[in-house]
């Protein structure tokens, strides 16, 4: 064979050859997605929990820029060439796939026609409509860390430039509730715009992620914190990123109280009262920079108050050689359940009301399918906790009584959203059903 006619065959197959293989590995990756579709639909994860894109099929072109510029990977696939949401319930709201997309075919919305999302009525400069309360962060929507910081960001600058124009008195110039990533930022730019600030939080420093498993991804883009700096974390797991904060306020002295639940706010003349679990304040304005998780849900059976029992999990290594219960059945539930199956000599139970676990991620069931099958964790379905004793439990399970040897108990069955306390406080909401 000459060198011409060789050349001539490795043309023709590379012609013929690659665009070949591009149509069967583009058909693969669309049946992969249709799978991880399915799999969605069956467990139920079909719902996204905050705002989330949707993709107009007469116009996606099928360029996948939306699934590239995902940083969750996997949320976004292609499926006969067009963008679909595969893994809707991860989806945390990034909104970098709207900005990706090369022909708008993406538009960003909170709620679906199944399951509407209470959004508070926020105005542009984050106040509600009752005058002098601002919101920021996940409670408005945006669960994104780095869109919670600058949003804390703005909305103090926002304040800034009304009580420039008020009377001054002894009242604080803004009260900030909420320790997470809003409400530090604000407080940071609170200090930086000189406020008198005082910011209080019901649990610790962290808000929310202080609330995640040892080990959590919880922040996948870079931020900017006021009087900080630049943070240039990608991918920061819960730890770094809590040392970060305390490090934060620690250097900059911001004035957080811990521990310290918000009762209620009144208006009285010139300002708010804010009544907490442990003090009261006098505040020109308040910002809510809490979460939408609230107050953990609790079973309401006798014995729930006795000291064994928690409503979070953050160090499972503190407990080994236990009988202890998990209560509930999302991912947090089965997450806590299989690190404490992970400690040494303990026994762990779980009890379900359902008779399926199904609403959890893939692979949070790969990994409780193979610890119940290994004996590391014992699924109690049908089931309802009805007594906690100091040494022992009681649970119906489909009208069988059932009494476990117990030491602790873990009840993570979500929380109460904190609607009724704000609509208390005269803040509209607006239930969206898959709208902008």
């Amino acid at each position: 064979m000459s060198i011409e006619t060789l050349i001539y065959v490795l043309t023709g197959v590379l012609v013929i050859g690659l665009p070949a293989l591009y149509v069967l590995n583009t058909k693969r990756g669309s049946a992969r997605a249709a799978k991880t579709l399915a799999r969605s639909l069956e467990a139920g994860l079909d719902q996204p929990v905050s705002l989330h894109p949707v993709i107009d099929p007469d116009v996606c072109i099928g360029s996948g820029s939306c699934t590239k510029a995902c940083p969750e990977k996997g949320i976004l696939q292609l499926i006969d060439g067009k963008a679909a949401l595969v893994n809707p319930a991860r989806c945390i709201g990034h909104g970098q796939c709207q900005a990706a997309c090369p022909v708008d075919a993406i538009s960003l919305v909170f709620g679906t026609e199944k399951r509407g999302v209470d959004i508070p009525h926020v105005k542009g400069n984050f106040e509600t409509n009752v005058p002098g309360i601002f919101i920021a962060g996940e409670l408005g929507g945006m669960g994104l860390i780095r869109n919670a910081v600058e949003q804390g960001r703005q909305a103090i600058e926002a304040v800034t430039k009304q009580v420039a124009s008020e009377k001054k008195d002894e009242a604080l110039d803004i009260l900030i509730v909420g320790a997470g990533p809003a409400g530090i930022s604000a407080s940071l730019q609170a200090k930086k715009e000189g406020l008198r600030c005082i910011t209080v939080d019901q649990e610790d420093l962290g808000g929310t992620i202080y609330t995640y498993p040892r080990q959590k991804l919880v922040m996948t883009q870079p931020m900017e914190l006021p009087l900080h700096g630049k943070v240039k974390f990608r991918e920061v797991e819960k730890e770094p990123l809590l040392q970060l904060l305390t490090q934060v306020v620690e250097h900059y002295q911001l004035d957080i109280r811990s521990e310290e639940k918000v009762t209620s706010i009144e208006r009285v003349p010139g300002h708010y009262k804010v009544v907490t679990s442990k003090s009261e304040y006098e505040a020109r304005k308040v910002l809510l920079a809490i979460g939408r998780r609230g107050t953990p849900r609790k079973i309401g059976c006798p014995g729930e108050k006795c000291d064994k029992v928690a409503y979070r999990l953050l160090e499972p290594e503190k407990y080994h050689h236990k009988h202890i219960l998990v209560v509930g059945g999302g991912d947090s539930a089965v997450e806590a359940s299989l690190a404490l199956a992970g400690q040494p000599g303990n026994h762990v139970h779980v009890s379900y009301r359902g008779d399926k676990i199904f609403r959890i991620k893939e692979g949070n069931r790969t990994r409780l399918d193979k610890a119940v099958e290994e004996g590391r964790v014992h699924l109690i379905l049908n089931s309802n906790v009805q007594e906690i004793r100091p040494t022992e439990v009681r649970i119906d399970q489909a009208g069988t009584e059932l009494t476990l040897q117990n030491d602790q108990v873990f009840v993570l069955i979500g929380g109460e959203l904190p609607t009724e306390f704000l609509k208390s406080i005269g803040i509209a909401f607006e239930r969206k059903y898959g709208e902008a």
